[in-house]
């Protein structure tokens, strides 16, 4: 009865999950998260860096870039 919840939105939970992997491509990310498509995150990861830029880390100077939450 005491227990509270916390509701988490699918980006903190993406980013859990990336956290759990340390840095990672975006496909490598998306088969973490069980996709199958390598795409699939792609749209998230914009979210992501439009709604919490803070939290995330883009290594972009070569392809295939890398992500990486910051703790």
């Amino acid at each position: 009865m005491g227990q509270k919840l916390e509701m988490k939105t699918y980006e903190q939970i993406c980013l859990d999950k990336l956290r759990e992997l340390g840095m990672a491509s975006a496909r490598e990310w998306a088969f973490a998260m069980g996709y199958k498509n390598p795409n699939a995150l792609a749209k998230v990861i914009k979210r992501i860096l439009r709604l919490m830029p803070e939290d995330l880390v883009v290594y972009d100077k070569r392809k295939p870039r890398r992500y990486q939450v910051v703790d």
